[in-house]
């Protein structure tokens, strides 16, 4: 038993075809919209490395046309599961471009439908996360910051801990509500809710993206992006750190 599965996203950028591929095909771009760090080996038969806590896939290129089409995957392991990724991108007359991602592979086991879900709900994070990026911090990198917080036995009440910490209406937010809040050791955050969904909520600011995310570890992760020069990426997670705990412990 398990599911093959194909998920399609699509937006409209006015980012430059160079601006794109920067963020889709290089390390420095997909770590500034993904999640962890991020190595790209260009060309087919490249890799794409990530490093996000304790996961660490390697996927090979099997489609590198610049400007147009980058596509990478997994290796099939033995029950038959497998991932891969495609990007098209589409020049628009006037600039801009269309850009899609199609998400592939095969999920085994009888309780496929659960990591179906967090995979549709953490892939629609990270494909308007890319959009944020590409209209607001284009062509610039970010250092990213990772911290995974204490085990969650409730969700329905963690979401509320969070819309609460983060100054927003419990169980009402959405795109465009105002952020505003200081977590200890570090400045005063004000931005704006760029995404949310039953799994995931995203805050833009003027030098950040700031993303919380159910993890498939069972705990809240925060999976940031910040803008700004000489972040000391240590104590930025250290901070975090302390914050997820206190707030979720």
């Amino acid at each position: 038993m398990g599911r093959e599965f194909e998920i399609t996203n699509e937006m409209t950028v006015d980012a430059s075809l160079e601006e794109i591929w920067q963020a889709i095909a290089t390390g420095p771009g997909i770590t500034s919209w993904f999640m962890g760090r991020n190595e790209v080996e260009p060309g087919v038969g490249g890799v794409v490395r990530t490093a996000f806590g304790g996961y660490t896939p390697e996927l090979t290129i099997t489609a590198w046309e610049p400007l147009k089409r980058f596509a990478y995957q997994s290796d099939k392991a033995a029950d038959g599961r497998f991932v891969a990724y495609e990007f098209q991108i589409e020049a628009r007359a006037g600039g801009g471009a269309t850009l899609r991602l199609v998400t592939s592979g095969f999920l085994p086991g009888d309780d496929w439908e659960d990591e179906y879900e967090a995979m549709m709900q953490g892939g629609e994070m990270f494909f308007h996360t890319l959009g944020a990026y590409l209209t607001y911090f284009a062509g610039r990198s970010a250092t990213p910051i990772t911290v995974f917080g204490p085990p969650v036995s409730d969700w329905q009440r963690a979401w509320a801990t969070l819309d609460a910490a983060l100054g927003l209406s419990v169980g009402m937010v959405a795109a465009g509500d105002a952020v505003r809040f200081t977590p200890e050791g570090l400045p005063p955050i004000e931005g704006v809710v760029y995404f949310v969904n039953a799994q995931t909520l995203g805050v833009r600011t003027n030098d950040a993206l700031y993303r919380f995310l159910r993890g498939i570890q069972g705990v809240m992760v925060a999976g940031h992006h910040l803008f700004t020069e000489n972040v000391d990426q240590q104590e930025n997670e250290q901070a975090w750190q302390a914050w997820l705990d206190r707030l979720f412990s």
